[in-house]
């Protein structure tokens, strides 16, 4: 055998011996815990939602999921827990579309959960990517199959989280490796659960919601240049399609599961924002808003709450970091409003809430946002 050929064989055993050790590594570690949950190695987490559901849904114990985008993803579990007596698991993913949550919906109902606590607003029905071709979300992990098992061992960048959770886990190394964990290195960062997308101790409330910057974004996003995609959602077909599609069959497929449904309480600027300028698009939402809440009075599992009209909430800026995102003060509200059953949607006047929301939007003067 010549030298060339020798090399070859050498680069793919070598090659073959690092995938293998990867494996082995990803497998004896399993960071998402896939596989188990962990024990000989303390769990570590991720803020990568797409990805560290997927082993959450696995590994943790939950009767109640709690579903969202962006506006859900700060919540606290243990607030959950308290204010609404559950065992939850958060599942919150920015950005998400109704296509991406309700398939991990769907994976979490393999636990037999008794509860869905879902944030919804109309923004998620949109036409997303079908699941396959989503490549934020690791369809495979949620499915349990062997590509999905495959990829995730022969994965060296997962290799390198498993070697460093596993050095972690070492008493005389956790004190000197501890410190020099953080997301700039690593993915997997999070001692608890608990702090997966929720605001770290010693963050700055106060700075990161506050009139000042609620205004700030209302004036971005109004602007000319910017303010086409406010203009860019009026497609009220679409959404009734996608909202058909997606929700209701999960609904409907499980009747032995209740579904708490909320609508979030944007600030009045994202309405007003509309308001000015593209009139189109929020009596398009307006409609299907109306239409949802129709449709979710015919489902004896549902229950629907509408915080949009929160007035003492929604015109206060001062809870909220742009013109939609609330503060974690908010979100215990929220939490408390669920507890009581207040603001819950009545089959007899299934529009209330949404007529007070169009009555107030119609009525607010932007000289009150004159700071």
């Amino acid at each position: 055998m010549d030298q060339p050929a020798k090399d070859i064989i050498r680069l793919l055993s070598v090659s073959l011996l690092i995938m293998l050790a990867a494996a082995a590594i990803n497998f004896v570690v399993d960071p998402l815990q896939l596989l188990r949950t962990s024990r000989l190695f303390t769990p570590m987490y991720s803020q990568d939602s797409r990805m560290q559901n997927a082993g959450l849904i696995r590994s943790q114990s939950f009767d109640t999921a709690f579903m969202g985008t962006s506006l859900a993803i700060h919540f606290h579990q243990r607030d959950i827990d308290r204010v609404l007596g559950v065992k939850s698991l958060k599942l919150a993913m920015t950005g998400s579309s109704s296509r991406e949550q309700v398939f991990v919906l769907a994976a979490a109902m393999a636990r037999k959960p008794n509860r869905v606590i879902w944030e919804i607003d109309d923004w998620i029905f949109h036409d997303a990517p079908e699941i396959d071709a989503d490549a934020n979300l690791p369809a495979d992990l949620y499915r349990g199959n062997i590509k999905g098992f495959a990829a995730y061992l022969f994965d060296g960048a997962m290799a390198k989280e498993a070697a460093w959770i596993a050095a972690r886990s070492v008493p005389r190394l956790e004190r000197v490796l501890a410190p020099l964990t953080n997301e700039a290195l690593f993915k997997f960062w999070l001692r608890s659960v608990d702090d997966i997308n929720a605001l770290q101790p010693g963050e700055d409330v106060g700075a990161l919601y506050n009139a000042g910057r609620a205004i700030s974004a209302y004036r971005y996003i109004t602007d000319p240049l910017r303010s086409k995609y406010l203009r860019d959602d009026t497609d009220y077909d679409m959404k009734v399609r996608v909202f058909e599609r997606d929700a209701i069959p999960l609904i409907r497929a499980h009747p032995e599961v209740t579904f708490d449904i909320y609508l979030p309480p944007y600030s009045v600027l994202q309405w007003v924002a509309l308001r000015e300028t593209s009139p189109d698009t929020l009596k398009s939402v307006y409609a299907f808003s109306a239409l949802f809440c129709r449709r979710m009075m015919e489902f004896p599992n549902v229950r629907l709450f509408d915080f949009r009209g929160v007035k003492d909430v929604t015109h206060d800026l001062n809870n909220y970091s742009d013109v939609i995102h609330h503060s974690p003060a908010i979100d215990l509200k929220v939490l408390a409003w669920l507890a009581e059953g207040k603001y819950r949607v009545d089959a007899v006047e299934p529009t209330k809430y949404l007529d007070q929301l169009k009555a107030q939007v119609e009525a607010y003067r932007l000289e009150t946002t004159s700071h």
